[in-house]
């Protein structure tokens, strides 16, 4: 008799949506700014600088950050997502500090 899987109905824990996500085993992410760091490199094809992201995760304020994503995202034509990402953060981060100094 075969046993079919169960759907989780409710809450996950953190555990196990982060074993469901494809990592590099040798290194292990224990915090959530983690986890959002490397998906965004994902998103910008920019693994090599995943360290970068995660620090920008931990550090920056997440509105800016999640602006800037979907600047990128809706771009077109892009060669390098990365560098567009990078552009328009410290834009958006000038913006903010100009209009604090206002």
């Amino acid at each position: 008799m075969a046993t079919a899987k169960k759907k989780h109905k409710g809450m996950q824990s953190i555990k196990k949506i982060l074993a469901d996500f494809d990592l590099d085993r040798k290194k292990y992410i224990t915090r959530e700014f983690q986890d959002y760091g490397y998906r965004l490199a994902l998103e910008l094809d920019d693994l090599e600088h995943k360290s970068l992201y995660i620090k920008l995760a931990k550090e920056v304020p997440r509105k800016l950050l999640e602006e800037t994503k979907v600047f990128v995202k809706e771009a077109y034509d892009v060669k390098n997502k990365a560098r567009l990402f990078m552009w328009k953060l410290a834009t958006l981060r000038r913006e903010k500090s100009q209009n604090a100094k206002s």
